[in-house]
């Protein structure tokens, strides 16, 4: 594994950041043979943007990101975020977790993947909700690779939407408590 620093962004890492969502995004799109959704794929960027505006504007209250970095090849290799639960899960889970965290923005360079960057980027995260008093927090994800890695880290999720992005493609959304991710999470 490369020598790794997790730490917070500054605003020198924005453009780097952006073009990292970029790269990320797209590969993922591809991976999941999602490439043609050339909108969705300039929203999910955009979105992307936006919640790291949000966390440089107000130093981490709104959104707060960590971001993996390559010190020997000095890049940007990984990045997770959490902030309010999105519309989507608030809109999938008619309110009931409205009120929690979401874990998201949990990207890994392709270079990169496979080699538990997400996994040091998630347990830094898990260390940040413990020192801020976070009890419960949760995560979704509608990409078909992803969902597998989650219900391997965090089992099966708390509401499966069969369909919901068309016939095959499924959303799934997890809500975990630490005391859950302390005993049961799979280092």
């Amino acid at each position: 594994m490369p020598a790794i620093e997790i730490r917070r962004p500054r605003i020198e890492d924005q453009e780097e950041l952006i073009q990292f969502f970029s790269k990320v995004i797209k590969h993922t799109f591809s991976k999941e043979g999602l490439e043609e959704l050339l909108d969705d794929i300039e929203n999910e960027i955009e979105i992307k943007k936006q919640y790291l505006k949000s966390d440089l504007d107000t130093n981490g209250t709104n959104r707060y990101f960590l971001i993996a970095f390559d010190k020997n090849n000095a890049e940007i290799i990984g990045t997770i975020e959490y902030g309010p639960a999105s519309e989507l899960i608030t809109t999938c889970t008619d309110g009931a977790i409205k009120e929690m965290y979401e874990i998201g923005t949990v990207f890994v360079h392709p270079d990169y993947q496979g080699r538990g960057v997400a996994t040091l980027l998630l347990n830094v995260m898990f260390l940040t909700f413990l020192n801020r008093g976070i009890q419960e927090f949760c995560l979704d994800s509608g990409y078909a690779n992803a969902q597998k890695i989650w219900k391997r880290k965090f089992g099966e999720p708390h509401y499966w939407l069969k369909d919901y992005w068309g016939d095959g493609a499924d959303h799934m959304i997890w809500k975990k408590s630490m005391y859950d991710v302390s005993i049961n999470f799979r280092w």
